[in-house]
């Protein structure tokens, strides 16, 4: 959780008048007392109106609101698009978060920018990626994110297959078609992998560390190169 996120919650947790224990904040955020205390103590001096100490326990004064959300109308407007997108491209569980963050923003709103939500007249077609895609998609980020290496049964272009243990790292969304960017362990190398090609998916059984040479931003790294050298030898 970012810190930002976790100052926000530590609020909501502290809504009501109600005495909130540090213990119990860094067991609902999972983080140490200690941090907690940090972050106590970084609210009070912004302004929040925060009262008690370590040991004793928290409890925030009546009155404190937190400012309303405040979006631009093109803002909005991304906002929408991009969650309508996810909901007709990406992962089930993509879809259902980004419907659900709509519906927050919108309670967050002032009244007079609520309905541009509504009249956000761009739309996106419901369903476009299969059932089986959505499921590929969703266990693909949860794997970029807990770092599980993947055993994949994978056909190319020509039809071979082939099995493989992979460590996924991005997902890139290319119109219709995603694609996982991995390191390859059979190949030793990176590799991107069609998504709609990938017959099979299981987890290996183990985790993987960040290695120099073989993450995500070494990728970025060799294809900037790549494109580098190609744009020189375009213009010699």
């Amino acid at each position: 959780m970012r810190r930002a996120d976790r100052l926000f919650q530590i609020v909501q947790h502290l809504r009501g008048g109600r005495l909130v224990t540090a213990r119990l904040l860094s067991e609902r955020l999972e983080v140490s007392e200690r941090t907690i205390y940090r972050d106590i103590a970084d609210l009070q001096s912004t302004g929040v109106p925060i009262d008690g100490e370590a040991g004793v326990g928290y409890l925030m004064r009546e009155g404190f609101e937190l400012p309303p959300l405040m979006f631009t109308r093109d803002e909005i407007v991304a906002l929408v698009a991009g969650a309508r997108m996810v909901r007709a491209f990406g992962g089930a569980a993509m879809a259902r978060a980004a419907e659900e963050a709509l519906v927050k923003i919108g309670t967050v709103l002032p009244e007079p920018e609520r309905d541009r939500i509504a009249r956000t007249e761009i739309h996106t077609p419901r369903w476009v990626v299969s059932d089986i895609e959505r499921e590929a998609i969703d266990t693909l980020e949860r794997s970029v994110e807990t770092r599980d290496v993947l055993s994949i049964d994978y056909r190319d272009e020509a039809g071979r297959t082939s099995r493989r243990d992979v460590r996924p790292l991005g997902l890139w969304f290319w119109g219709k078609v995603w694609t996982l960017v991995a390191w390859c362990e059979l190949r030793g190398d990176f590799r991107t992998f069609r998504i709609d090609r990938i017959a099979t998916m299981t987890l290996a059984g183990r985790t993987f560390r960040p290695e120099r040479g073989k993450q995500l931003a070494d990728f970025y790294r060799r294809m900037e190169m790549h494109e580098a050298m190609m744009g020189r030898a375009c213009a010699s």
